[in-house]
Order: structure tokens, then C-alpha cells, then sequence
């Protein structure tokens, strides 16, 4: 793709040479190297720039220098969630966009699978108990031949739906854009026109989708009423895809069992949530993903795109702006 007779311009935004991105040294020696730590910078620089990095950069200091970007073919987002990066101008170029997919799904996943089991198994009330030096029996779920529904079969939903299926033999379903036939992963693929009868047959709803303007509140106060109110619900999407307050009623109405929520409407959470203090909700500061050496792993996307960029192949996850994640997600 590069075709450059010279190392193409690469600008890593957010940090400088001190502060690299773990294991840049992969790429220094394959690329020009320039880092824009701040807004000033990047618009002083980004006139040469072929590709962008957004490493720790934000989108209001690309957006503002996006008018000098004379060269750039190929910006690379350093996470998996690019709905904040699609200003105007980016969406409607012909600029190349691709972020990590593919980096944190089976940390990800991992979690899930504890959510899922602390639910089950009573580990809220039983910590609480332990702490109160309470004796406290319960019946404890069963969760072999459980019901599984995910939401966005993508490859975060499908690391989850293999996991839960494969460790705690789970029966897995999904809901997508568009129905499809099973596969060695899930059962059945439902369209997004049959949400609501899918969620009415599921044990656990896991939320993986992105944020586009059509996943925004797809989880409101009717998609809620459809659950079995014996169900939990899981989200390690997006926390705009799930309106909040919907949720807290349905939860403080017994409308659903319980939630393990990483992501959320406004983050952080605000102190005054009601989720704070709900005994069947556990709260996760959107970590889910963030295990030790989560940042070299997500780089590892990037230098791996570099490789084949500069080799003429094509690019790992290039996002469809106008869906907002990358083609077949």
C-alpha cells in the first residue's frame, strides 16, 4: 500500500520519545518516527505524516490539525472502540481507518466467565456474608445447558460464547445485524428484528456490540421487559448501547436478576449511581480487558498493520466508517 520510495512519515500521538508505545522499536528502523505529544504539535507535524497513531492522542487534536494532513492515507486507532475518532472529515476521506480488534478478546472473555460464575454462584452475597461473619447458606445455579445470548457476534462475542460454552458448557445463541446460520460457535445467529423473542428464552445476556448511532439504547426499557426476570444481563460493549436508567428500573423492580457492567453511559461512574449500591450488580471500572501487559499486546496490532502496509498487503481490521467497526464485526 505505502509505494514510497522513502520510510513513510509515522506520527505517534499522545506521547513522546520517552514514553513510547511498548515495543516501538519493532517498526523504528521500517518507518520515519515522530511523536506529537499534544495538539501544537501534531499540526506542525502532520503535513509530512503518511500514517497516524493515536496511541494516548485524542480526537479533538486530530480533528483540529486534520486541514494540514496533506499526505495521510492510514490512521491507526490504538483500541478497539473508535465511535469518539469519527469526526466529519475523517468518515467522509478516503484516509484508511483500523483499530486492535482482536487484542483484548480473550482477557476479555476471561471476565465474562467470572462475572458469569460469581452471579451463579452467589459470590456477592456470599463476600458479604464472609465480611459479616454470617453463616449464610444458598441454593446455588446450575450453569451447564444454561442459555447464553449474545449480543454482537463479533470476535469479543465469540471469544465469550466460546468460552462460556466450551469451560462451562453453556448453550450459545447470538443476535447480529442480520441472521445467519449457526456455526461451531453459536447455535443460532438471529437478526436484530428478533432481539426481543431471543432475549425472552436466555439465561444471560452478554452486550458486546460497538456504539453506532443503531446500537445506541438498543438495550432500553422494552428490550429489559422482554428478559426472564430470573435472567442477568452482562455488558462489556459500549455503555451508550444500554440506557442506564432503564436498566436501575428494571433491576430495582426485579424485572432482571442482576447485571456485571464494565462499561457505562458516563465513566466514571458517577458517585451518586444507583448501581453503586445494588446488592445483585457488580460494577467493573471498565477493565475487563486490561490485563498485565494489555498495552503491548494492543500495540502488537498496530506493528503487525505497519509490516504488511509497507509490504503492500492488506491491513488488519479496517474499520467501515460509515458502520463504525471494521467490515464483518
Amino acid at each position: 500500500m505505502s509505494g514510497s520510495a522513502s520510510p513513510p512519515v509515522l506520527i505517534v500521538m499522545g506521547t513522546t520519545a520517552a514514553e513510547p508505545p511498548p515495543g516501538i522499536d519493532a517498526i523504528a528502523g521500517v518507518v520515519d518516527l515522530r511523536y506529537a505529544p499534544d495538539r501544537d504539535s501534531l499540526e506542525r507535524q502532520i503535513a509530512e505524516a503518511e500514517i497516524v497513531y493515536t496511541w494516548w492522542g485524542d480526537r479533538e487534536a486530530l480533528e483540529a490539525a486534520w486541514p494540514e494532513a496533506r499526505n495521510l492515507r492510514w490512521v491507526a486507532a490504538s483500541n478497539v472502540g473508535i465511535n469518539q475518532l469519527l469526526f466529519p472529515a475523517l468518515v467522509e476521506s478516503d484516509v484508511i481507518l483500523t483499530n486492535a480488534r482482536g487484542a483484548a478478546d480473550g482477557p476479555i472473555a476471561e471476565t465474562v466467565v467470572g462475572f458469569v460464575i460469581a452471579m451463579a454462584k452467589g459470590f456477592l452475597r456470599m463476600f458479604d456474608d464472609q465480611r459479616a461473619h454470617v453463616w449464610g447458606e444458598q441454593d446455588l445455579e446450575r450453569l451447564a445447558g444454561g442459555r447464553v445470548l449474545v449480543v454482537g457476534p463479533g470476535p469479543i462475542g465469540r471469544a465469550i460464547a466460546r468460552a462460556l460454552r466450551d469451560g462451562l458448557g453453556m448453550r450459545t445463541e447470538a443476535v447480529g445485524r442480520s441472521a445467519r446460520p449457526g456455526d461451531g460457535v453459536f447455535e443460532t445467529i438471529r437478526g436484530a428484528d428478533e432481539l426481543h423473542a431471543a432475549l425472552a428464552e436466555a439465561d444471560y445476556v452478554v452486550d458486546a456490540m460497538p456504539l453506532t448511532p443503531q446500537t445506541r439504547h438498543v438495550f432500553d426499557a422494552d428490550a429489559f421487559a422482554a428478559m426472564k426476570p430470573t435472567a442477568r444481563f452482562v455488558n462489556v460493549g459500549r455503555g451508550a448501547t444500554v440506557d442506564e436508567r432503564a436498566l436501575v428500573t428494571a433491576l430495582a423492580e426485579g424485572r432482571v436478576a442482576g447485571a456485571a457492567l464494565d462499561v457505562f453511559e458516563e465513566e466514571p461512574l458517577p458517585a451518586d449511581s444507583p448501581l453503586w449500591d445494588m446488592e445483585q450488580v457488580i460494577v467493573c471500572p471498565h477493565m475487563s480487558g486490561d490485563v498485565e501487559g494489555w498495552e503491548a499486546d494492543f500495540a502488537a496490532v498496530f506493528y503487525d498493520n505497519v509490516e504488511r502496509w509497507l509490504r503492500g498487503e492488506p491491513l488488519r481490521n479496517v474499520v467501515d466508517k460509515r458502520l463504525g467497526f471494521p467490515a464483518g464485526g
